[in-house]
């Protein structure tokens, strides 16, 4: 029998260092690093389209059957008070005290019947709560490649087509305009003899699509979107530019989850396979886990809590309210910095926390303290380079009076260095940033703004 995420916190001695040395492989997108260079791939959703293969690195949880929608509503922060077939949303969960288990794309497929799609942390949640609970309720669980049984095919392929070409090649690929589709509307299309269901989105501000269908059918269509994407200059991107595209949207994909303290979690982590509780990287360190936690508002959903319906938690935000949350920014590293970072592994002694590019992410929950003078001010969440801008940043939850163009200290590093895989020795370095707008691309903010 696996072990639990109750036994292997009891055998560490807390969730903070059952997760901080935790010795799960560094996260990957399982599918090819690269097709060309990852710089000239992150260029594509900007210049032309990118074609993003979401097949194998997300979790599937389909829920169907007559109390599907209940158990999302009393799950959820979202409003479902409109929520029609073909209808998709960013689905945000919390505890019963109002701090942040995650997030996810929920599709509402057809009566009865929805697809949650994303990392594990919030799916785990929903379908301990459904399994636990009075719901009549079926639960068909895709893992990623990762996860999958070894010979096992995904369910579902899934393609992002993204840039400011993807319209014409959508265009060309079903003979047909596309008809007008709201932000996260779905819509049903005829591609190479199939039938293709898409979800009408952008990433990094860019207008694009997401299309997918039976597992069966994906190397058809997927060849049908090569061929006719060679007259849009279509580019194939791969798992590292892929890995970073959060960084110009401003999405955090994995915020350490609420799930260690607090009402049912005992009987959470006694349902929750050890090999689901992730791995926390970072400078900031404390041993007190719930110091970790967010909010909704923390990471910019405070607008997506919608207080019309009972939901777990729902008690707790109304009365936190009024409090003052921190808010979402980019930090802007100097490049001098991270100049020095990198030049120190070629300088005597012990050198920096190695910087991978395009994404330095070496940790499931990555926590980075942010230091305004002698005052922690916020933490940094995932860090990396983005080509379009030539930066390096970080997407980041501050305190209110931490405001834009401030100049701020990301500490890099761990003190003392962990036990995971992926860190080797190294010596904490502190690095200064400016406080950006998140979003950080002006495209992106006004793009998501008429969103």
């Amino acid at each position: 029998m696996a072990e639990s995420a109750a036994d292997a916190i009891a055998r560490a001695g807390s969730p903070v260092e059952v997760l901080r040395h935790a010795q799960a492989r560094p996260t990957i997108f399982p599918v090819t690093p690269e097709f060309s260079n990852w710089r000239s791939e992150q260029r594509s959703w900007r210049e032309s389209v990118a074609l993003l293969d979401q097949s194998h690195h997300m979790t599937d949880l389909f829920i169907s059957g007559p109390d599907a929608l209940r158990l999302l509503r009393d799950t959820g922060v979202n409003s479902f008070a409109t929520f029609p077939v073909d209808a998709a949303k960013q689905f945000v969960a919390v505890n019963h005290e109002g701090y942040l288990i995650g997030d996810a794309i929920l599709f509402h497929l057809e009566e009865d019947r929805y697809d949650l799609v994303g990392w594990f942390m919030v799916l785990d949640w929903v379908q301990f709560v459904g399994e636990t609970g009075d719901y009549d309720v079926i639960f068909e669980r895709d893992a990623n490649s990762l996860m999958r049984e070894p010979g096992i095919d995904p369910v579902l392929y899934r393609y992002e087509l993204q840039g400011p070409h993807a319209l014409a090649l959508m265009e060309k690929l079903t003979g047909a305009p596309v008809p007008p589709t709201k932000f996260f509307g779905m819509a049903t299309f005829p591609i190479a003899g199939t039938t293709v269901r898409s979800l009408r989105h952008g990433m990094a501000g860019q207008p694009g699509f997401e299309l997918f269908g039976p597992w069966a059918d994906g190397e058809r269509v997927r060849e049908a979107i090569l061929t006719a994407g060679e007259e849009f200059g279509l580019v194939r991107v791969g798992a590292k530019a892929y890995s970073s595209a959060n960084l110009e949207s401003a999405w955090v994909p994995s915020p350490l989850p609420a799930i260690f303290t607090g009402e049912r979690t005992a009987e959470y982590l006694a349902w929750l396979p050890a090999n689901r509780l992730g791995s926390l990287a970072g400078s900031f360190a404390s041993d007190d886990i719930e110091d970790y936690y967010l909010t909704p508002a923390d990471l910019g959903y405070g607008r997506t809590v919608a207080f019309d319906h009972d939901f777990i938690g729902r008690e707790a935000l109304e009365s936190r309210a009024a409090e003052g949350a921190r808010h979402k920014v980019t930090l802007v590293w100097e490049p001098a910095d991270v100049a020095a970072a990198q030049r120190s592994l070629y300088e005597p002694g012990t050198p920096a926390k190695y910087l991978d590019f395009p994404k330095a992410r070496y940790g499931v929950y990555q926590v980075d303290r942010v230091e305004a003078g002698d005052r922690v001010v916020g933490i940094s969440h995932d860090c990396g380079y983005i080509t379009n801008e030539q930066a390096f940043v970080s997407l980041a939850s501050v305190d209110a009076s931490v405001a834009e163009g401030d100049e701020v200290v990301v500490v890099w590093g761990e003190e003392p260095n962990s036990r995971k895989p992926a860190v080797e020795p190294h010596r904490q370095v502190r690095i200064r940033a400016t406080v950006a707008p998140a979003p950080f691309s002006r495209f992106a903010r006004e793009n998501y703004r008429k969103s």
